[in-house]
């Protein structure tokens, strides 16, 4: 069964969050490099320029949670074929059983 594709429908809190962030840090990080603003003879050119790069990394955060509120689920057991879920089943528990048990060697005494 085709799942319907809901867009930007999840964590748009997040989305909104991490465009705003980086439209903050972007422009605070051009008014820090490109305009003059010097207020009694102190520039602070250069708290602008670290403020919208500190801003730009919280917008990080917000894309990681918007992106990780969007990844869609696996699918279940019924969605899957039948056989081919068994049969890769089977071979993954042979596998591990494998790995797991122990093997003793004989030393020669």
């Amino acid at each position: 069964m085709a799942h319907k594709y809901d867009g930007l429908s999840h964590c748009k809190l997040a989305l909104v969050f991490a465009v705003v962030m980086d439209l903050l840090g972007v422009v605070s990080l051009l008014l820090g490099v490109f305009a003059p603003l010097e207020i009694q003879g102190q520039d602070f050119g250069d708290l602008l320029v670290y403020s919208g790069a500190l801003l730009v990394l919280f917008s990080l955060a917000g894309w990681v949670m918007w992106y990780s509120g969007n990844i869609e689920g696996l699918t279940s057991k019924k969605e899957l074929s039948g056989a081919m879920v068994g049969a890769m089943d089977r071979l993954a528990r042979s596998l591990s059983r494998k790995i797991r048990i122990p093997r003793t060697h004989s030393s020669p005494s």
